[in-house]
């Protein structure tokens, strides 16, 4: 199957009330064990493949062996691959395709991309981040890829009360709208975990709806009723498998069972 192919397949998966679940993985090893346990697709989740390398969260994983892990991820499975790309390492439109090049050369066929200015304060206009999205999918068009572009609010995640969040789905509304109109594929609206917010997002956006999964969300069939066509795990699937390793490791070792 050709890369396009494989795009193609990606985004018809995303239905809504009929999710995708992403189980993020972080390395070959982790997206072997998740395509075994029936996964359709594979996604990496930005937090676990910098933390499986000694790197913190934001862009600290150099880009360089973020293509090498994506690359390696590709090579061993057969199954659509995306990306958690942050900020796409850039903030120039220019120096974000080019960017975006260098990730679809390694096989990748769908890319998560942030609208919180990486390395800095708040989000980017929308206007801003829709240009920012403009370039990708010019550089995506260029490489002849129908990359899905999930675009990515930090809206929730920078404020995370429930009743402020309300306050907030208009602008989200917003950010929707002009990220379809500038290509994206997809509204990632991680931090959102009241059932009410998440029907209302599903309901005025034009892009099919990611929730992320955490603590206190509603659950895979709950969601689904409410609309939304991709559910994520973001970091928990790598913090979940590194305690069970230190707990294993402390009982093999015989001390106490780290915090």
């Amino acid at each position: 199957m050709t890369q396009g192919d494989l795009a193609r397949r990606f985004a018809a998966l995303h239905v809504k009330g009929a999710p995708l679940v992403l189980y993020n993985i972080w390395d070959a090893g982790s997206a072997g064990a998740v395509a075994k346990a029936g996964a359709k697709a594979l996604a990496t989740g930005s937090a676990s493949a910098a933390a499986a390398q000694g790197y913190k969260d934001a862009q600290a994983l150099p880009l360089d062996a973020l293509l090498a892990t994506v690359r390696r991820i590709v090579e061993t499975s057969e199954l659509p691959v995306s990306v958690d790309f942050e900020g796409g390492y850039a903030e120039a439109p220019d120096a974000l395709a080019a960017n975006t090049a260098r990730l679809i050369a390694t096989g990748a066929v769908g890319i998560n991309f942030e609208d919180q200015i990486v390395g800095g304060d708040g989000l980017y206009p929308v206007e801003v981040q829709a240009d920012r999205i403009r370039a990708i999918r010019k550089a995506a068009d260029e490489a002849g890829i129908p990359l899905f572009i999930n675009a990515r609010t930090d809206l929730f995640l920078k404020e995370r009360d429930a009743d402020r969040q309300a306050a907030l789905i208009g602008e989200a509304g917003t950010r929707a709208a002009a990220y379809a109109g500038a290509g994206a594929s997809g509204f990632f609206v991680p931090g959102l975990a009241r059932e009410d917010l998440i029907g209302q997002i599903c309901t005025a956006s034009p892009l099919p709806v990611n929730a992320m999964m955490m603590p206190g969300m509603p659950d895979r069939e709950r969601l689904a009723a409410l609309g939304v066509a991709r559910i994520s795990h973001g970091p928990f699937p790598y913090l979940a498998i590194m305690n069970a390793l230190k707990t294993a490791a402390a009982e093999a070792i015989g001390t106490p069972v780290p915090a």
